[in-house]
């Protein structure tokens, strides 16, 4: 009964939320966890699990008395949401007398300042991608320019096709489509236009002729769609060229929204940008700028200091 609950849920959240592939597969795992541990203590319906179980379960995940791994507090919160979700939709359908979980709330973790780099380290990023004239090297700084200059995620910069950019003047942007298949339209700036400018008229013909990879944007040596793995090892390679230590694709989009807010955007002007669907996600990079203001203060101001 328990996996037919599940699946019944999992099918909502794809059909009704859009969520991502990705996005299921976690909520699956997190609730296939449950499922285990509610078998362990003789549970067999959702109907039946009661708010000390639901209790248990979130300190078990934490703690790994389940037997199973201990996740980080993040990992452990996001279980804990997923298996909240669960009986939530469960009420609501009416299969259960009332949501038992309601009152088991996420621990509080601490918030993590995103880990930014500096302009200097993003352009000798940019500058080691593309050493030769080689189709690899002009596909790898028409990549990582597009993910520097939109924020866009990994995910979202190889899921694009070719007909997702537009290059023309006045027309510099890319169609992003992120968390749920929403969609966001980002300008792309003068170094991201002419990267990928040359990427398409000098090497993704070339690659193309080698597989089968559609209307892709970012072709493999084989001719099909750069996988995430692929593109991450890209970035990697750059920054390593570079002496740019422990950089990931998250890093530029990291150091995107901070360059932008230092720059003095406006932190909704990021939200959209970064394609967020509330600004409190978005004002932890404020976190990050405050040192700056802090300094600049400290600084120019004729008071700040006895």
């Amino acid at each position: 009964m328990l996996a037919k609950q599940r699946d019944a849920y999992l099918a909502h959240l794809r059909v009704e939320r859009g969520l991502s592939d990705n996005t299921l597969q976690a909520y699956r795992r997190d609730l296939e966890r449950y499922e285990a541990f509610l078998a362990d203590r003789g549970v067999a319906d959702l109907a039946d699990a009661t708010r000390p179980d639901v209790a248990a379960f979130a300190e078990a995940v934490g703690t790994g008395s389940d037997g199973k791994a201990a996740l980080s507090p993040s990992s452990a919160n996001r279980t804990v949401v997923s298996v909240r979700g669960w009986h939530r939709f469960a009420a609501a359908e009416g299969w259960v007398g009332g949501d038992v979980s309601r009152e088991v709330k996420p621990r509080t973790v601490p918030k993590r300042l995103p880990k930014a780099i500096s302009t200097t380290d993003v352009a000798a990023i940019l500058e080691a991608s593309s050493r030769g004239e080689a189709a690899a090297p002009l596909r790898d700084r028409a990549l990582l320019e597009l993910l520097y200059s939109s924020g866009a995620r990994i995910s979202e910069a190889v899921g694009l096709d070719v007909d997702d950019v537009s290059l023309g003047v006045g027309e510099e942007s890319v169609l992003l489509r992120g968390k749920g298949r929403k969609e966001r339209l980002v300008p792309l700036g003068g170094f991201a236009v002419r990267a990928l400018d040359a990427y398409l008229v000098r090497a993704r013909g070339g690659l193309a002729t080698r597989g089968t990879g559609g209307p892709a944007l970012f072709l493999n040596s084989r001719g099909g769609r750069l996988s995430r793995q692929s593109a991450w090892s890209i970035l990697k390679v750059a920054a390593d060229r570079a002496h740019v230590p422990d950089v990931s694709p998250h890093t530029l989009r990291h150091s995107f929204a901070t360059h932008l807010l230092s720059g003095g955007a406006d932190v909704r002007v990021v939200q959209e940008l970064l394609g967020h669907a509330s600004v409190t996600t978005t004002q932890v990079y404020t976190m990050v700028t405050q040192d700056t203001l802090r300094e600049v203060y400290a600084l120019a101001h004729p008071r700040a200091r006895e």
